[in-house]
């Protein structure tokens, strides 16, 4: 996973995770948040109750730039219905992938669109515009970034496979 290019500046720059520290750090990250993930989807499955999204939903708080569309989810029967099935199961796949390290960018994605839900539904800034829903947010961009499944992942096995060499499979593996 070596890259080399060149610099504004003309200097040579050489990043590459395979074996170093750098590398092992961006592997524990990856784990971490997809337990973090995981462990969210799976406990809403098996809580006593049914997870429903309509209480965050609908109590929004007003400094949030989303809110209208936030309750308006929390008050649409079907929006809701949709919400409540894709949160826990996105969760849970999102998870899944980066903690063995399978279609980590895909994974990724989508835990970083999560995480905009979250960090703006919760407009929680009293004490700054920096909490643990945009900290969540730069680690999935991180893990996207870097292709972090690349690293002790199976992202590496499955790019020996003929079908990874194709354009599509590049943006999601890693």
């Amino acid at each position: 996973m070596a890259t080399s290019t060149r610099t504004t500046l003309g200097n040579p720059l050489d990043f590459d995770l395979q074996g170093t520290m750098a590398g092992y750090w961006v592997a524990v990250l990856r784990v971490i948040t997809g337990y973090w993930f995981l462990h969210a989807g799976v406990t809403k499955y098996l809580a006593a109750e049914p997870f429903s999204a309509q209480g965050w939903l609908v109590n929004a708080p007003a400094a949030s730039p989303i809110q209208g569309f936030l309750v308006w989810a929390g008050q649409t029967p079907w929006m809701l219905e949709f919400t409540n099935f894709m949160i826990p199961l996105g969760e849970t796949l999102i998870g899944l992938g980066l903690v063995v390290g399978a279609l980590v960018r895909l994974a990724s994605f989508f835990g970083a669109f999560l995480m905009v839900f979250f960090y703006l539904g919760n407009a929680s800034w009293s004490h700054g515009l920096v909490n643990g829903d945009l900290m969540g947010l730069l680690l999935f961009v991180t893990m996207g970034v870097l292709g972090a499944g690349r690293v002790l992942g199976l992202d590496a096995i499955i790019e020996d496979i003929d079908f990874a060499d194709t354009r599509i499979a590049k943006y999601l593996l890693g």
